[in-house]
C-alpha cells in the first residue's frame, strides 16, 4: 500500500537514540481529499509552506477524515515557532502558557497552529512525571511521539497528499482501538486528563480502549486530582456534550473515573444494584444523545441537569430525616462554575414540580428558565412512566365565583347616602326595587 516505510533517526530526551519507521500512504491509498478540508485551513497551510516551513494537518482532523467522518475542527502542526506564525498572519494572536501556540482568525472561525514539539525533559525532584512545561520544540517525528493516542498522531502533508504515521495509528484505526503512544503508565501520569480523553474518544468513535491503557487508567485514576481544575471541568463538559454521553458515563464508571470526579453520582449508580447500562441515568443520557443528534444545543447547566436528574428525583422521595446531597454545593466544591450549578439547581427543582401532578406550578411559565425546564421534563419523563403522563403546560387558575352581596340590616342601611343605599334600604323594608 503506497510508499514503503521510511526510517528516520531521532534523538530523544536524555540523549537516547531511536529509529522510527514511518508508514506512508500515498494519495491513492487513503480517502482524504482537499475538498473535505476547510479552505481557510488550506490557506494557512500553504502560506506556512510558501514561507519555507514544514506544515501538516495533524491530530483529530486527520483521524476523522481517515474514518470518513466530518471533523469538528482542524489543527495545524508546523516547524515555524509561535512568533514566526504571528509574524506571518496579522489575523492571529499567541495564547497559552503551558503550551504556547497561535490562533489564526477568519471572522468567528479560529484555526489552531502549534509548533512541532518533543516530550519535556523537565522532571520534578520527587520523580513525578507530570508535564508542567511543554514548550520544547522538535521535529514532526518527535511531535508524533509526544502525542497522547496513536489515532491522534497522524499527519497529512498537503504538498505530497500523503498520510504519515510514525506510531502505528493507522493499524489502530483499522483495529478500532484507543492506545497510548508508548508506555501507558507513563503517559497517564504525565497528563492525567488523558484518562478522560481516552473515554471521550472511545465513546465518540465506538472504539475499544486496549487492555494496557485500561489498566493504566484504573491504576492512576487518583492522579486526576492533581490536574488543573479548569482543564478537568472543561474535559468533563466536552465528554458529555460531544461524545455519546450514555456510553461515556458507562466507561467512566467501569474505569473508576466517576468515583474520583463525581463521587455522589457514582455512589447513586452503585446503590441501584443493577448494571450501569440499565440505570435510569444512562437512559436519560441516551435520550440526551438522541436530542443532540437532532440538533439540540443545550447549555452546560442543562447537561448537568440531565446527568443528575435521577439522583435529584430520588432524594425527593427519601424520608425527611435521611441525609440529602446538596448537588450544587457538591459541584461548587469540585470547581464547577457558580452560574452553571445555580442554573442546574433551578432546572432540577422545576423538574421535581413538573413531575408531580399534584403540585401547582404557580406561574412557573413566567420564569426565565421555564423553556429549559420544560425541555428537560420532556427528555427524562419517559424514564418515569407514572410521571410522564403529567403535562408541562401551565395550569389554568380556577375562576373564583363572585361572592353574593350580603344584605345590610335596616339599621346599617340608613347610615349610607346615595340612590343605591336608598334602594337597599327600601328593599330591606319590603318595598320593591325601582
Amino acid at each position: 500500500m503506497g510508499a514503503g516505510p521510511i526510517a528516520r533517526i531521532i534523538e530523544l530526551p536524555q540523549g537516547l537514540i531511536k529509529q522510527v519507521e514511518a508508514r506512508i500512504l500515498s494519495r491513492a491509498d487513503h480517502p482524504i481529499s482537499r475538498r473535505n478540508i476547510d479552505p481557510n485551513v488550506l490557506k494557512v497551510l500553504y502560506r506556512l509552506i510558501n514561507a519555507g516551513h514544514v506544515a501538516y494537518l495533524v491530530g483529530g482532523g486527520v483521524r476523522d477524515l481517515m474514518l470518513q467522518r466530518r471533523p469538528k475542527d482542524f489543527d495545524i502542526g508546523t516547524s515555524a515557532h509561535p512568533q514566526q506564525v504571528r509574524d506571518l498572519f496579522r489575523n492571529s494572536r499567541l495564547v497559552g502558557r503551558r503550551f504556547r501556540l497561535a490562533h489564526v482568525f477568519f471572522g468567528a472561525q479560529n484555526i489552531e497552529v502549534a509548533t512541532f514539539r518533543r516530550r519535556s525533559e523537565v522532571e520534578a525532584d520527587d520523580g513525578d512525571p507530570m508535564i508542567r512545561h511543554d514548550n520544547t520544540f522538535g521535529t514532526p517525528e518527535e511531535d508524533a511521539l509526544r502525542r497522547d493516542f496513536t489515532v491522534n498522531s497522524l499527519f497529512y502533508d498537503p504538498q505530497s497528499f500523503q498520510v504519515i504515521d510514525y506510531v502505528g495509528g493507522l493499524a489502530d484505526l483499522e483495529a478500532r482501538v484507543i492506545r497510548t503512544v508508548s508506555d501507558p503508565e507513563v503517559r497517564m501520569r504525565e497528563d492525567p486528563v488523558r484518562m478522560i480523553r481516552a473515554v471521550r474518544f472511545a465513546a465518540k468513535l465506538g472504539f475499544a480502549i486496549e487492555p494496557a491503557t485500561r489498566a493504566a487508567i484504573r491504576t492512576h485514576r487518583e492522579d486526576l486530582l492533581k490536574s488543573s481544575t479548569p482543564r478537568l471541568i472543561e474535559e468533563i463538559f466536552r465528554t458529555f456534550c460531544a461524545a455519546p454521553p450514555a456510553q461515556a458515563l458507562i466507561l467512566m464508571e467501569e474505569l473508576g473515573l466517576l468515583e474520583v470526579l463525581l463521587p455522589a453520582l457514582s455512589e447513586h449508580l452503585r446503590a441501584a444494584q443493577i448494571p450501569v447500562h440499565e440505570s435510569v441515568t444512562v437512559r436519560n443520557l441516551a435520550a440526551l444523545e438522541q436530542a443532540l443528534s437532532g440538533g439540540l444545543e443545550p447549555s452546560r447547566a442543562f447537561i448537568l441537569a440531565c446527568l443528575f436528574a435521577d439522583l435529584h428525583l430520588s432524594t425527593q422521595n427519601r424520608p425527611s430525616d435521611s441525609p440529602r446531597v446538596e448537588l450544587h454545593e457538591e459541584l461548587r466544591g469540585r470547581g464547577f462554575p457558580r452560574g452553571e450549578t445555580e442554573r442546574m439547581r433551578l432546572l432540577l427543582n422545576a423538574l421535581s414540580r413538573l413531575m408531580n401532578p399534584a403540585r401547582r406550578l404557580r406561574g412557573m411559565h413566567r420564569r426565565p428558565y421555564f423553556a429549559e425546564a420544560k425541555a428537560l421534563h420532556e427528555l427524562v419523563a419517559p424514564a418515569y412512566p407514572a410521571a410522564s403522563e403529567n403535562g408541562t403546560a401551565p395550569r389554568k387558575r380556577r375562576r373564583r365565583r363572585p361572592s353574593r352581596r350580603r344584605r345590610r340590616s335596616p339599621a346599617n342601611a340608613h347610615h349610607h347616602n346615595g340612590a343605591g343605599n336608598v334602594a337597599i334600604a327600601a328593599q330591606a323594608d319590603g318595598e320593591p326595587d325601582a
